[in-house]
């Protein structure tokens, strides 16, 4: 089935990456989005409310923050872009919020999402109530008992939410889940999906709704510094929603480097890891073409990392695409490095980064002697609240 829509968001394609690669079932309601997605992301009426509640419900913009201690520490000028002070505590509640609000002009009245660390799942049950509908959230269950926090808070908004205890029970599952449970009640149902993957149009609608960030950092980092631009764009990366929010208006700016940060596990030898871009293959997963973690049989491998936000054996199709074509790096940070970085920054500036984003700080820490004088921009994609059972339990065994 073709959709008969031929306009601005009808590009299925990064370069060789992303597509439909979905069973015919599939296509009904993916064609439907993108017509929604024509009809209503340009509207004047669709922009002023999304607007609206961005600014009142998200508590947008959120500010850009020089760090004062680690930027003299560290010979560098670093700055962070505070998503963890969104509502809800993440950069997820942007794209939950274009979504449940682009589905309820749709008609739609059920929300279903999936969720790893749980952030996605909080926002989409935190919109979902404020916009009176339903709410099913799909989580792994190794990610519901390591983020039993999260769970609550989503019970709390109304959601019901579904532990998945098949395949490695954690986010791969969980999208899974949420699928299946879309092609049966597509008709009152939308699939918020919580990165850039997944078939088209999702990776175009997600970074739609995430370069609010990008918007922002740019044109505060000029009124800040009086420059025009920064040195270099850092942000951790899993399926890659907040690293291209972070980076999306940034990519036209070629003196500006691109660095996203995967998560290399426990990095040891035969240890499972996350680096989906970095040792990964070209592949299907979720319905989108791009890198994907497989063995030699095309089998999808587990995946880990210390950060249940990153523990994804792909990523976006935007990403392998701006790997290809060699205008962002991509590089791996240990579970290791990403905890200490958390400590660091929680010690020397009072701010305590999610797991996710302390891989972003955790590079721009073992780097800093190439980016000596650089002006830096860290994506804080969200704070540390949930990650404390995990950090905790570090802390005692170091």
């Amino acid at each position: 089935m073709e959709s008969k829509v031929n306009k601005k968001y009808s590009n299925r394609y990064f370069g060789n990456f992303g597509g439909q690669f979905v069973p015919e079932i599939l296509l009904p309601p993916l064609i439907e989005l993108e017509e929604g997605m024509e009809k209503y992301l340009d509207d004047d009426e669709f922009k002023k409310e999304y607007s609206y509640l961005l600014k009142n419900f998200v508590g947008r913009p959120s500010p850009l923050y020089k760090c004062p201690n680690l930027s003299k520490d560290l010979g560098i000028s670093l700055y962070l872009k505070r998503e963890d002070l969104n509502h809800t505590g993440a950069h997820k509640v942007n794209n939950t919020l274009g979504q449940c609000l682009l589905a309820k002009k749709m008609g739609k009245n059920e929300i279903i999402a999936e969720t790893g660390a749980g952030q996605h799942g909080v926002a989409t049950a935190a919109v979902a109530a404020s916009l009176n509908m339903e709410c099913v959230v799909y989580m792994g269950s190794e990610d519901v008992e390591r983020q039993s926090l999260n769970v609550k808070r989503m019970e709390l908004f109304g959601a019901r939410v579904e532990s998945v205890s098949k395949g490695t029970k954690t986010l791969k599952d969980a999208i899974n889940a949420a699928l299946r449970k879309w092609i049966s009640d597509q008709e009152t149902t939308h699939y918020c999906i919580g990165s850039v993957v997944g078939p088209h149009p999702f990776p175009l609608l997600v970074r739609y709704f995430q370069g609010i960030i990008s918007f922002e950092a740019k044109k505060q980092f000029r009124d800040i510094t009086g420059k025009e631009l920064p040195d270099y764009v850092v942000a951790c990366v899993g399926g890659g929603s907040n690293a291209m929010g972070m980076f999306h208006n940034f990519v036209k700016n070629d003196s500006v480097k691109l660095i996203g940060v995967e998560a290399a596990g426990e990095g040891t030898v035969g240890c499972y890891h996350s680096l989906s871009i970095n040792e990964g293959e070209k592949g299907v997963l979720h319905g989108a073409k791009t890198y994907i973690l497989e063995d030699a049989d095309g089998q999808i491998l587990p995946s880990h990392s210390l950060a249940p936000g990153l523990d994804y054996p792909g990523v976006g199709p935007e990403h392998s695409y701006l790997k290809d074509i060699h205008r962002a790096q991509y590089h791996p940070i240990n579970d290791k490095d990403a905890f200490d970085a958390l400590v660091t920054l929680s010690r020397k500036e009072g701010i305590i980064p999610a797991l996710e984003s302390a891989h972003a700080i955790a590079w721009v820490i073992k780097n800093k002697d190439k980016l000596q004088g650089c002006n830096v921009i860290v994506c804080l994609s969200g704070r540390g609240d949930k990650d404390m059972d995990i950090v905790s339990q570090k802390i005692e065994e170091v």
